[in-house]
């Protein structure tokens, strides 16, 4: 196909990725686009792809119609017949595109074409163009869902064997950016799984009102199939394995809406695990590293960057699918049966929400399988305040005794000495009689090891991580 071939306007098609040069996809800005294989999804929104769901629809009528009597069965063999792509005249096909600036009827005319006299004539019978199109795209999305689907489930299986084996890996807890209580990375990692667990259950069923056929004509009437069109929209749905919308209109754009909405919200939450990955790979934190495979080159002045590329690239891609989500929502509001400007934003976002998210779960199958772990790094970053990340423990065991209110006094004012004159909190409250007289020096010194304040953390992530391969094996 020339680079001048139009591009269906339904859909912005999309060339496949060729690792070798990305520049083809139009994504060779990312850094990663070299390393990482593409998801597979660009694929489908090939105008090939595309213009072959809507021969599978064309042709799905046509059989349909032939068993309601409506087609006569030989149109219809000799349609399904030539119903792909590579049996028809591709060049003519673009010729009629040019010429008539619509991105169907070009096409439907040399499927007719290709079937012959007596059968051409069926082609397309009682359909209005927009039936075929958004059910051709029904089609997409569902095999598009079903690599992203996939994609979620590598990533939990890999974050549950990550939460397993981190589930007593002692680290900082951090709110508001400083240090909190202990915890284990294992905790942190059952946060993720927790977050990708629901979203996969989210785009799993979010994705179901996409997957309908809609053949009830212009306005959804089945004014030119009558009393037998509902019967005909159930058997195409059954051919294209898809289910039959129960009102047939266009006007009706919520479910793409939603689907793109719910992927929104799961790349928001991969975008949160790369940013934590991001920041732990910080140079001041050191606790984690995404791998960076042998001669990869951060800089082209600083030899000695090791940067977060595909964490990087997650954000990017998580921040792209976010802002589609506003757009499908905003098309839902339109006048009327039918509104081509509304349903193309729509296309177009679902289009560019499936590449992306592919693109970005990739990237992320990719940290998760390959994260470096450091636990001596998270365990020195817990002595940065000092023993004054266990004054939760020391407050409690001392509140017990003298009461909350004031216990709480006490070791604040220990902690802030420390934090404004330098002082050592350990001994700060050993010194401190109003300590001591409830609780023995000993008794301080262990409620100041964070390995004893860590809660439930370990079964926390222990039991994340069995839902996490209950959730791939039940896949």
């Amino acid at each position: 196909m020339s680079d001048t071939a139009p591009i269906p306007l339904s859909l912005r098609a999309a060339t496949p990725i060729d690792l070798t040069i990305a520049e083809a996809a139009g994504d060779a800005g990312r850094f990663t686009d070299y390393s990482v294989p593409d998801a597979g999804i660009r694929a489908l929104y090939t105008t090939d792809s595309i213009w072959q769901s809507w021969l599978d629809v064309e042709v799905a009528l046509a059989r349909a119609e032939a068993e309601a009597g409506i087609v006569p069965e030989e149109a219809a063999r000799r349609i399904a017949k030539v119903g792909r792509l590579s049996a028809l005249d591709r060049d003519r096909v673009i010729e009629g595109m040019r010429a008539q600036g619509h991105p169907l009827v070009p096409l439907i005319e040399e499927l007719a074409h290709a079937a012959g006299e007596g059968a051409g004539g069926w082609v397309h019978w009682g359909a209005t163009s927009q039936n075929i199109m958004q059910s051709g795209h029904a089609i997409l999305i569902g095999r598009a869902h079903q690599i992203v689907s996939r994609l979620v489930l590598d990533c939990l299986a890999a974050l549950g064997d990550l939460a397993e084996r981190s589930a007593t890996m002692i680290m900082p807890g951090r709110t508001h950016g400083q240090h909190a209580v202990p915890i284990t990375f294992g905790l942190k990692v059952a946060t993720w799984i927790d977050d990708l667990l629901r979203g996969h259950d989210r785009i799993e069923h979010g994705v179901k009102p996409c997957l309908r056929v809609m053949m009830a004509g212009a306005v959804g009437s089945f004014a030119s199939l009558g009393e037998v069109g509902p019967k005909v929209q159930r058997r195409v749905a059954d051919l294209l394995g898809l289910e039959p919308m129960p009102v047939p209109s266009r006007a009706l754009l919520s479910p793409q809406s939603g689907y793109i909405s719910d992927l929104a919200i799961v790349a928001a939450s991969c975008g949160r695990i790369a940013i934590e990955v991001e920041t732990m790979m910080q140079t001041e934190f050191g606790e984690v590293s995404e791998p960076v495979p042998e001669g990869s080159v951060g800089s082209s002045t600083m030899p000695h960057k090791r940067n977060p590329k595909l964490s990087a690239d997650v954000l990017d891609l998580a921040a792209q699918v976010r802002a589609k989500a506003p757009e499908a929502v905003a098309a839902i509001i339109h006048p009327h049966e039918a509104d081509g400007g509304a349903t193309a934003k729509l296309d177009a976002a679902m289009q560019d929400s499936l590449i992306a998210m592919g693109d970005l779960l990739m990237r992320l199958k990719v940290i998760l399988e390959g994260l470096e772990l450091f636990p001596k790094r998270m365990r020195r970053n817990l002595e940065l305040s000092g023993n004054l990340i266990g004054s939760e423990a020391v407050m409690l065991a001392l509140g017990e005794e003298i009461g909350r209110d004031e216990a709480h006094r006490i070791v604040y004012e220990a902690a802030m000495r420390c934090a404004t004159e330098g002082e050592d909190f350990e001994s700060l409250l050993i010194s401190d009689p109003r300590v001591t007289r409830a609780l023995p020096p000993v008794r301080i010194r262990q409620l100041l090891d964070p390995a004893g304040h860590v809660g439930l953390a370990p079964q926390i992530a222990r039991e994340a991580a069995r839902r996490a391969r209950d959730a791939v094996a039940g896949s």
